[in-house]
């Protein structure tokens, strides 16, 4: 079983309800072992992962999602490879808004509904290590 872990970030920008995150995703990561042998892609699992983490730290909340709402898979992200993951936070529905993208290029996107139990240690907020 792979660990999780972030991926390098390289920038960080939260502005009210939204957090932006530009992130290098390194093709030596373990999550592209084996995904594929023709063509190493970041499965989407990983990126699920990722924005579940990143969103839950920034708005408060304990990792504990209901469920997956619209999924999209648009693009394959590659190793090497320079995305912004993007989230908007729904606080009246306990919800974020995520998609992976690089200017006009969309990779990903979908919608998280959380159990709305948010994390009362707030001092944890926003203290992500990244992967070296």
């Amino acid at each position: 079983m792979i660990k999780s872990v972030l991926p390098q970030i390289i920038h960080q920008h939260i502005e009210g309800e939204q957090c932006q995150w530009r992130l290098f995703i390194s093709g030596e990561l373990a999550f592209f072992d084996g995904h594929f042998p023709e063509q190493a892609v970041l499965p989407g699992v990983t990126q699920l992962d990722w924005a579940v983490k990143l969103g839950c730290n920034a708005f408060g909340y304990n990792a504990n999602v209901a469920t997956l709402e619209v999924l999209k898979f648009q693009q394959l992200i590659l190793p090497n490879t320079y995305v912004d993951l993007v989230i908007e936070h729904q606080a009246h529905k306990s919800k974020f808004i995520f998609s992976y993208r690089d200017s006009d290029k969309r990779f990903a996107s979908g919608r998280i509904a959380l159990n709305s139990s948010i994390n009362t240690d707030m001092n944890t907020a926003m203290n992500i290590e990244s992967a070296s």
